[in-house]
């Protein structure tokens, strides 16, 4: 029984060819009656598909530290002064709107124009909770990610699971491959 080692967008080192790729494509091998492909190959584009042996992750950079473990976003709500009513009710903190931060000195981050957050206040107070919430999330993730990987025979298989798409999703945060000019675009 084979898993995928690596995922389509990923960034890998071909062995024998001594070269940088992006994973193009997963191709399992199935067998019928079997839950698990026999055999998984990556096509690279680069002539024929590679097993996983033949190819190397990237490595990360060890005087990069990961934003995971050195950053903590938080909700730091700011001041409407533009707002023609700032006693307006359908806002849930009226005379202010929420602005992630996502450094110590409260500048960078994630905030919305005050139109937007007019709109529809309760759904940005939602996103802005998602967002500070996110790194939280992702943390999660990896100890359920490092959990299965170290008891695989202990876990159940809906955590297997639940750990194979968190490791999905992790790939897709920190590996964002960059995206394909197949159709063309409408325009607007």
């Amino acid at each position: 029984m084979a898993k995928a080692v690596f995922h389509k967008g990923q960034r890998v080192y071909v062995k024998p060819v001594a070269t940088w790729a992006v994973i193009e494509a997963v191709h399992p091998q199935w067998v019928k009656g079997v839950e698990e492909p026999l055999r998984v190959t990556y096509d690279t584009g680069l002539g024929r598909d590679f097993q996983a042996h033949e190819l190397a992750a990237e490595e990360k950079d060890p005087h990069k530290p990961d934003l995971i473990e050195i950053e903590n976003w938080r909700i730091l709500r700011a001041v409407n002064r533009l707002s023609s009513d700032a006693r307006d009710p359908r806002h849930p903190y009226p005379g202010t709107y929420p602005v992630v931060v996502t450094d110590e000195q409260d500048w960078g981050g994630w905030r919305v124009p005050m139109a937007e957050y007019d709109r529809d206040p309760n759904r940005i107070e939602h996103q802005s909770r998602v967002f500070a919430n996110a790194l939280r999330l992702m943390r999660v993730a990896r100890e359920l990610i490092e959990f299965a990987q170290d008891y695989p025979q202990e876990t159940p298989r809906q955590m297997l699971e639940l750990a194979q798409q968190a490791e999905m999703v992790l790939a897709a945060v920190y590996h964002d491959p960059k995206p394909k000019m197949d159709a063309p675009v409408a325009a607007e």
